[in-house]
């Protein structure tokens, strides 16, 4: 004689195997991307690159103006400090000049790196709301970015 508990074990043991049965078997609908949906969100994520390369265009140049209008400072300073007759004048003129560049090229690296570590930053945050393919981007790229001096 088959024990009732011997019966519900098999019943159990059937129902699990055709539930899994069916699970392998069953056909799951998924629709692939309309090709317009893709060109939207690359057309997206190129938007947020040209927005990127505009920011970090405007902050290169008022770099190199800075850095530039530092040098012709400094030149400036130098050439000023040398039409002095004491040595202690002469000195105290050159290192100020020194002094101030270096003031002045650091306040532009900062200002650089900020406002470039800000555009990459505001980069990936539009990028990733695009959605877009994976490989879409060019974001490993930015460690190729000039850092400042």
């Amino acid at each position: 004689m088959i024990s009732t508990k011997k019966v519900i074990i098999a019943a159990v043991s059937v129902g699990l195997a055709a539930t899994f049965a069916i699970t392998a078997f069953a056909q799951t609908t998924t629709t692939a991307p309309s090709t317009t949906d893709v060109t939207a969100k690359i057309t997206c994520v190129g938007a947020a690159v040209n927005t990127r390369e505009q920011a970090i265009n405007t902050a290169m140049t008022a770099y190199t103006q800075s850095v530039n209008s530092a040098y012709t400072t400094r030149a400036t300073a130098l050439q000023q400090a040398y039409t002095k007759t004491a040595l202690k004048d002469v000195k105290s003129a050159v290192k100020t000049a020194w002094s101030d560049f270096s003031k002045t090229t650091k306040a532009a690296r900062k200002t650089w790196s900020t406002a470039r570590n800000t555009a990459w930053a505001q980069y990936r945050t539009t990028a990733v709301a695009c959605k877009a393919p994976a490989g879409t981007g060019d974001g490993a790229n930015s460690v190729s970015e000039v850092a400042g001096q």
